[in-house]
């Protein structure tokens, strides 16, 4: 598999450092609020990224952090007069609805900061004893004179670098590109003892800690947005490179950025969505296809046509499978053709090739999109046998799985009790000949939310 690695700005083939396992760091949000749908880009991504893994045989060790002590959790705390806990903690169990939602697996650790301040204290007394980090007064900064590499993963020059850097009133640092590892409590915030003071982590040292302590020295794959590209992973290379003496990770891979209506996404112009609301609208699955409707490095417009569209391109994928499910059990008895084997072997190497090239979940959508017109073609016969329709359904499970798609199952047994008794009626009312009884009782059934319709397969239900 090739993935384009920002560090070298190429497409490096993916080499794992324990054959036959990947494992991943991406960067979680910061806990104070509900997440919009910047974040569930990269959520989706790398979700869907561990799932081709899994697929391509991979076994993978998918770690994702909360920062949960922040600045800006602290202000919304005092804006809500409650404690900074209080706050990331429900912004951790709103996240994991919304996860949910998306159908976002769970990390295999799902790391806090709060929960990891040793190994963060630990690091912290590493840079400093190894002389990449001073104290000034209650605060500790990373010295980035001291590491001659700085900006090599932004590829951004040294000079325009140190344009864009300032001190901030009270900071005490040595040059204005120096940056925070640990910094001073402030009265009413939260803080931890440590050998240079009470105080709480900079942003950046929390992942380079718990990257190190849950993963290692090396990371096969570390991903986030591309606008964690520079400070954050900036200054994530620079601790964890002089602290270990080694790479932090072998690809650095990240997901391009989110416009609205053509403009970039902000509050102060109040284009900024969340998922929940989002979701109360459309579902919470367009989402998640849309996100990767596109390929993950580009740039994703969110326009209201965009979403009902991949709500409509969505609908097409369900109508195709519980057509062809209702074709299964249909069928006559029969093996798979070598027309189906043929059609299914192909769509599984083009999958393949295009996800292999750079995870391209836009091609692997279309790729999809071409088998299921096969697999329309050959239910509309009703000719094909049970082995040549299940082998279609089995294929086209697999790859909806891999992008986590269709993973709203409505079956017959969430179909109330009196939906079910008078489609029932309505059945015998056909068998009867009885239309004038069998257009009321659907009447009925369409007042109360469903609609019903008969094909060669069968009579559906769906709720409206």
């Amino acid at each position: 598999m090739q993935i384009y690695n920002t560090m070298t700005r190429q497409k490096e083939e993916l080499k794992p450092i324990t054959p036959g396992t990947v494992k991943i760091y991406a960067c979680g949000p910061t806990v104070y609020n509900l997440i919009h749908i910047g974040n569930a880009r990269a959520l989706c991504v790398f979700d869907t990224l561990r799932r081709y893994l899994e697929f391509r045989g991979y076994k993978v060790f998918y770690v994702q952090n909360f920062t949960d002590v922040d600045d800006k959790i602290i202000k919304k705390a005092n804006e809500l007069g409650k404690t900074a806990s209080e706050v990331s903690e429900n912004a951790i169990k709103e996240y994991f609805t919304d996860a949910d939602g998306l159908n976002v697996r769970r990390a295999d650790v799902h790391p806090k900061v709060t929960e990891n301040m040793d190994i963060i204290i630990d690091i912290v007394k590493t840079l400093i004893e190894k002389g990449y980090a001073y104290q000034a007064g209650g605060d500790v900064y990373f010295d980035t004179e001291k590491f001659p590499e700085y900006g090599k993963l932004s590829h951004m020059p040294l000079e325009d670098l140190q344009a864009g850097a300032r001190i901030e009133v009270g900071e005490m640092k040595r040059n204005p590109m120096d940056f925070a590892v640990w910094k001073a409590a402030k009265p009413g915030e939260p803080y931890w003892d440590s050998p240079f003071g009470q105080g709480r982590p900079g942003w950046h040292i929390e992942c380079s800690a718990m990257s190190r302590h849950y993963i290692g020295d090396t990371l096969d794959i570390h991903g986030g947005g591309a606008d964690l590209i520079f400070p954050h992973h900036e200054n994530e290379i620079a601790q964890s490179e002089c602290a270990t003496g080694q790479p932090l990770a072998n690809i650095w891979m990240h997901n391009g950025m989110l416009n609205v209506d053509g403009t970039k996404m902000s509050k102060s112009k109040g284009n900024f969505f969340m998922v929940r609301d989002l979701s109360k609208e459309y579902g919470y699955e367009p989402i998640r296809f849309m996100l990767l409707s596109v390929h993950y490095r580009s740039q994703l417009n969110y326009t209201l046509e965009v979403i009902e569209s991949c709500k409509a391109a969505l609908q097409r994928l369900y109508t195709c499978r519980d057509t062809l499910t209702r074709a299964v059990s249909a069928a006559p008895e029969g093996a798979a053709s070598e027309q189906a084997l043929a059609d299914i072997n192909q769509a599984q190497e083009q999958f393949i090739k295009v996800m292999d090239d750079d995870f391209n979940t836009a091609d692997g959508i279309s790729t999809i999109f071409e088998l299921v017109r096969k697999i329309n073609t050959a239910t509309a016969s009703g000719k094909e046998t049970k082995g040549t329709l299940q082998a279609y359904l089995d294929e086209f499970t697999v790859l909806t799985n891999v992008l986590g798609l269709l993973y709203n199952n409505k079956d017959n047994d969430e179909i109330p009790a009196e939906i079910t008794e008078l489609i029932e009626k309505r059945k015998a009312a056909r068998k009867a000949k009885d239309f004038a009884l069998a257009d009321s009782i659907r009447d009925q059934i369409s007042a109360l939310g469903w609609t019903v319709e008969e094909t060669r397969q069968g009579t559906i239900v769906k709720k409206k």
